[in-house]
């Protein structure tokens, strides 16, 4: 009986993984699309061949606090051709953060390289701005590549970048 519902569970498991959808830019606003489109653009120059999105390159959720869907597009797994170094060096990989405007378009507020990034407990005030702790290349503290440097910021509709001191 075991053997029986461990078969069943490989089968339900093997039947969700076909049903999964695979990634397609089309399936985002164009301003999603144009970031997408900068991982093809890319690869196109250095001759690498077709890009392979990740499933979780976009992901979708209300950062601004405003109930609208926001987006980071994260290009850490992304492959251009057989490389999988085209989007990331030292300093991370690229990440775009968009944020749906009231009209509902799609503004880019911040485009970078990040080691990675955790997006903080919702704050407890409703409508608050999420906040994003980022993980960057050690310069953006003054130190050295390295070391670590972390930096918080609660991400609105306006731009925002990161300096080295």
């Amino acid at each position: 009986m075991r053997y029986l519902m461990l078969l069943l569970t490989l089968l339900a498991t093997a039947a969700r993984a076909d049903d999964a959808k695979p990634f397609n830019p089309a399936d985002y606003p164009s301003g999603v699309q144009k970031a997408l489109r900068y991982a093809n653009e890319e690869c196109e120059s250095q001759d690498g061949g077709a890009v392979t999105f990740a499933p979780d390159t976009v992901r979708k959720l209300d950062l601004t606090g405003d109930g609208r869907d926001d987006y980071i597009v994260d290009f850490h797994d992304t492959k251009c051709g057989e490389r999988e170094t085209t989007y990331c060096g030292t300093g991370g990989c690229v990440t775009n953060i968009l944020v749906t405007l009231p009209d509902g378009s799609v503004r880019s507020v911040f485009d970078g390289y990040v080691r990675s990034y955790k997006i903080l407990a919702p704050p407890m005030k409703r409508g608050a701005a999420r906040v994003v702790r980022f993980d960057l290349h050690g310069s953006y503290c003054g130190g050295f590549g390295a070391q670590a440097c972390s930096k918080e910021k609660a991400i609105s509709a306006t731009p925002f970048a990161f300096r080295q001191p």
